[in-house]
C-alpha cells in the first residue's frame, strides 16, 4: 500500500511538473499555395508542404479510416497507451527495434511539441504531455491537429497536401477507398507508397484492404459499403517534389511582386507560409504560350549552325483589358534562368513605342489628325493633302528630303523621320506623360532626346501589353494585376481586387490609333512569307491591333498584338551570358530574317492559333 501511495504521489508530482511546451517551428510552418485562375492548384511553396484544414473540410471517411488504422479507441481512451509506451521504452533502452505503440494523441504531441528522436526521455515527456493535452483539448481538436501535422510521404505534411500529392484533389473530395490508402501511409510512407516499388505496392494493397475491413469490424462502415470498394485506388504517379521550375517560378515571382506592392507584406512574411494566393493565370494559355516559343525556336533558330542564334532570349505576356495578367513566358526555366524576361525592364522597345507618340500628337496637337503629315521639307501640314515642292535644281529629279506621308502611313511604314519630327513638334515631355498615363513605369523610359520617339525606352513585356490595352479599350486602362484574393488561416488579406480603370487618352484618340494598328498588323502578317496561317484563316475582326518593334541599334525585336480579348507582347533579344549586356540581333535566324524581328510575330501567331 505504501509503495502504491508513493508511486501515485510521484506520478502526480511529475504530471504537475511537465508543462505543454510551445508548438515547434515545424508544426507551425505551412506552405503557401498558389492557385490557377480556375481554382486548381498551381504550386505549394515553402519549407514544409502543408495546408491546414478543419475537420469540416475532411470527410468522415478519412476520420474513420485513420482511427481504424491507428487508434480505434481514440474517442474513449485517456490519450495514452501505457502498455504501448512501456513496450516502446523497453525496446529503446535494450537497443531493440524502434516501435510505435502510440495513440493518435501521442503521435500528435510528437509531431507538434517534441522532436522526432527515438529516446526513452522523449517517450516519457510524450506520455505526460499527452495526458495533459487530452484533458485540455477536445478529441476533435486533437484529431484535426494530427491530420494536419502527419507525414504522408511525397513531401506532404497533412491530409490536404497528401490528397493533392497522391490524387490531385483537395481532402474534401477523397472517397473512402482513397482515404484508406492515405491512412495506410501513416504506418510509414517509405514502405507503403505504392509507387516506391513492387514490394511497396503489395504492402499498400494489403494494408488498404485491412483498413477497409477493420472499419467494418468496428462498425464505422457497413458490409455493403465495403463491397463497393474492391478495386485498389491507384494514386497518380509520384512527381518530383514541388518546385519552381519551368514557368512556375516566373508566375510566382510576378504574383509575389504584386502581393508586396498591394498588401505591404515582406519576403520574410511570405516565408512564414500559410497563405492561399488566387491568381489570374490561365493554365492552358501559359502552356500554349510556352509551346509557341519552343516551336518557333526549334523551327527557325539553330545555335549549332549559326553563332548568331546563340544566347537568344524571349519574354512574353498576355493581359486582358481589365489588367489581368493571363499568361507569361519568362524564360526557358526559372530554376536555371533567374531573370524573368516577361517582367524585367532593360530591353529597348523600338518602333513599338511609336503608337504612344502618335497618340500624344492626336491628344495634344491642335488640329492634328491621322491625315496630317509632313511635306518633303519637314513642315507639318495638319489637314493635308501634301504637295511635294519641285525637286531642287541639279538633284536629278529626286527630292533631297523625306517624301510626303500622312501620320497614318508613317505608323504603318514605321517611318523614323516622321516620328522624330512629330516628337519634336508635340514636345517629348507630352509624349512621356502619355506613355506614363498608359501604365509604363517612368523609370523605364529613356532620356528625352531626339531618339526618344524611336523607342529607346525599356519597359517590360507585361507593361507594354497592359499599356496597349488603352488603345483597344476606348482610352481606358487599369494597372496589371495577378492576384485576385489572398487569405491566411481563413482570414482575407486586404489590398486585393480589380484595380480601378483610369483614362489614359480620349476615346477618339485611342480608336484612331487602334484602327491604324490593325492596318500595321495585317501588313506585318502579310509580309512574312513563312507565316500565312493566321492571315489566311482569321476573321477580319479577330485581329484588332498589332505592332512590330525593332531597336535601331539592332538589339531587340518586338511584336504586340490583340486578339480574342487579349493583348500579348512578345520580345526577343540576345544577352551576353552572365551580364545584362545586349548583343546584336543581326543574322539571327539567317540572312533573310530582317535581323530577327519576324520571330516575335511568329511566336504570337503560333500562340493565338495554337499551331
Amino acid at each position: 500500500m505504501l509503495g502504491l501511495v508513493a508511486l501515485a504521489g510521484l506520478f502526480a508530482a511529475v504530471y504537475a511538473s511537465v508543462d505543454i511546451p510551445d508548438e515547434n517551428d515545424e508544426a507551425r510552418r505551412q506552405g503557401t499555395v498558389y492557385y490557377w485562375a480556375d481554382g486548381s492548384q498551381l504550386v505549394s511553396v515553402g519549407a514544409v508542404n502543408r495546408q491546414n484544414v478543419t475537420l469540416a473540410d475532411i470527410p468522415d471517411s478519412v476520420e474513420n479510416a485513420v482511427i481504424a488504422a491507428e487508434n480505434e479507441t481514440f474517442y474513449s481512451d485517456p490519450g495514452v497507451s501505457a502498455t504501448g509506451i512501456a513496450r516502446a521504452a523497453v525496446s529503446i533502452v535494450t537497443g531493440g527495434e524502434t516501435q510505435g505503440g502510440s495513440t493518435i494523441t501521442q503521435q500528435y504531441v510528437k509531431n507538434t511539441y517534441l522532436s522526432q528522436e527515438q529516446s526513452a526521455t522523449r517517450k516519457f515527456k510524450e506520455f505526460f504531455i499527452s495526458l495533459k493535452l487530452n484533458n485540455r483539448q477536445g478529441k476533435k481538436e486533437i484529431l484535426q491537429g494530427y491530420l494536419n501535422t502527419s507525414w504522408f510521404g511525397r513531401g506532404a505534411y497533412g491530409i490536404q497536401a497528401a490528397a493533392n500529392a497522391y490524387y490531385g484533389i483537395p481532402a474534401k473530395d477523397l472517397d473512402p477507398s482513397q482515404a484508406a490508402l492515405l491512412a495506410s501511409l501513416l504506418k510509414g510512407a517509405e514502405q507503403y507508397d505504392p509507387a516506391g516499388s513492387k514490394a511497396n505496392h503489395e504492402r499498400a494493397v494489403d494494408r488498404w484492404e485491412w483498413i477497409l475491413d477493420r472499419q467494418v469490424e468496428i462498425g464505422t462502415m457497413t458490409k455493403a459499403e465495403r463491397a463497393a470498394y474492391q478495386k485498389f485506388p491507384e494514386p497518380k504517379p509520384a512527381a518530383k517534389p514541388t518546385s519552381l521550375g519551368g514557368q512556375t517560378g516566373y508566375l510566382v515571382d510576378i504574383a509575389n511582386k504584386y502581393i508586396k506592392k498591394r498588401s505591404g507584406l515582406t519576403d520574410k512574411d511570405l516565408f512564414r507560409g500559410g497563405y492561399r494566393v488566387h491568381t489570374t493565370f490561365d493554365k492552358a494559355r501559359v502552356g500554349q504560350l510556352e509551346r509557341a516559343v519552343r516551336s518557333v525556336r526549334k523551327r527557325d533558330l539553330d545555335p549549332k549552325k549559326r553563332p548568331e542564334d546563340k544566347h537568344v532570349e524571349v519574354g512574353a505576356a498576355s493581359v486582358r483589358s481589365d489588367g489581368a495578367v493571363v499568361a507569361v513566358y519568362g524564360g526557358a526555366d526559372a530554376v536555371t534562368h533567374f531573370a524573368n524576361n516577361a517582367d524585367t525592364a532593360g530591353v529597348p522597345v523600338g518602333s513599338a513605342f511609336k503608337p504612344f507618340v502618335l497618340a500624344a500628337a492626336l491628344q495634344h496637337g491642335d488640329g492634328i489628325t491621322l491625315n496630317s503629315g509632313y511635306d518633303s521639307g519637314g513642315r507639318l501640314i495638319k489637314d493635308g493633302p501634301y504637295a511635294a515642292p519641285p525637286a531642287p535644281s541639279g538633284s536629278g529629279g529626286q527630292a533631297m528630303v523625306t517624301a510626303p506621308t500622312s501620320l497614318r502611313d508613317a505608323l504603318i511604314k514605321s517611318s523614323n523621320a516622321t516620328f522624330v519630327l512629330l516628337g519634336k513638334d508635340i514636345g517629348l515631355k507630352k509624349v512621356k506623360e502619355l506613355a506614363v498615363s498608359t501604365g509604363l513605369h517612368e523609370e523605364s523610359l529613356a532620356r528625352l532626346d531626339k531618339s526618344f520617339p524611336l523607342g529607346t525606352s525599356t519597359p517590360s513585356a507585361v507593361r507594354m501589353a497592359d499599356a496597349y490595352t488603352a488603345f483597344s479599350n476606348d482610352g481606358m486602362r487599369a494597372d496589371p494585376y495577378s492576384v485576385t484574393r489572398m487569405t491566411r488561416d481563413g482570414e482575407a488579406v486586404e489590398g486585393f481586387g480589380k484595380p480601378e480603370p483610369r483614362r489614359a487618352m480620349d476615346a477618339s484618340v485611342a480608336n484612331d490609333v487602334n484602327n491604324t494598328l490593325g492596318m500595321v498588323a495585317w501588313t506585318r502578317l502579310g509580309r512574312d512569307g513563312k507565316l500565312g496561317t493566321f492571315a489566311r484563316t482569321a476573321a477580319s475582326d479577330d485581329l484588332a491591333a498589332g505592332s512590330t518593334g525593332e531597336d535601331d541599334r539592332m538589339k531587340s525585336a518586338w511584336f504586340i498584338g490583340r486578339t480574342k480579348g487579349l493583348t500579348t507582347a512578345v520580345t526577343m533579344f540576345r544577352n551576353k551570358p552572365g551580364t545584362p549586356q545586349l548583343l546584336g540581333m543581326q543574322g539571327v535566324g539567317g540572312p533573310d530574317s530582317e535581323r530577327g524581328n519576324v520571330f516575335p510575330l511568329r511566336i504570337w501567331n503560333a500562340y493565338v492559333t495554337g499551331k
